[in-house]
């Protein structure tokens, strides 16, 4: 079940928070409950997923997005995410999310999150994200009009762009293995 009660806290906490430019910072702070580990008695890897969104919702409304989406009828979609699990969230461990946008290219936006506990980083993602509308993909630049930002275009770090590349030689549909047809 989504964590409606988690993502109502976090924009509850976050209600007097200084609004962000596109490329601000959102943190937020956390605990692993019981309600969130698998079998192996730490955080499931999907919940890990879902404690990324609530860090996207708000930093969303943060930098202007949520209203942006409001006044134009838009939605927000995910069209990719790469992640990294690197250290175990026990139970009732409390750790910190650190939430941006790493900059955007014609279609899409990326967005990096991460998770420490201390100064140790347990999980990170990168997600490749859009905007739409009825006609399909709302271009950054038509968003950044709305909101009124008028910054250039940052050059998006190289592992962002390798990433990029990579996914651009994946082939679509998937390709079904000969001992499936």
């Amino acid at each position: 079940m989504y964590p409606f009660i988690r993502l109502a806290k976090d924009i509850w906490l976050a209600r007097n928070a200084e609004p962000l430019p596109p490329l601000g910072v959102h943190v937020s702070h956390h605990r692993c409950w019981p309600h969130d580990i698998d079998m192996f008695i730490e955080m499931n890897n999907g919940r890990i997923l879902t404690i990324f969104d609530l860090g996207r919702l708000v930093l969303a409304r943060r930098v202007g997005l949520i209203a942006a989406l409001k006044d134009n009828r838009w939605g927000l979609t995910m069209a990719g995410v790469s992640v990294r699990y690197r250290k175990r969230i026990k139970p009732f461990v409390k750790f910190r999310m650190v939430s941006r946008c790493v900059g955007w290219d014609d279609k899409f936006f990326y967005l990096d999150q991460t998770i420490w506990i201390g100064e140790e980083c347990a999980a990170q993602a990168l997600y490749r994200s859009a905007v739409t509308d009825h006609n399909g993909i709302v271009r950054p630049r038509r968003l950044f009009d709305h909101i009124g930002y008028e910054g250039e275009k940052p050059v998006l770090p190289e592992w962002v762009q390798g990433w990029i590349d990579a996914e651009a030689t994946r082939p679509w549909p998937p390709e079904i293995p000969a001992t499936l047809t």
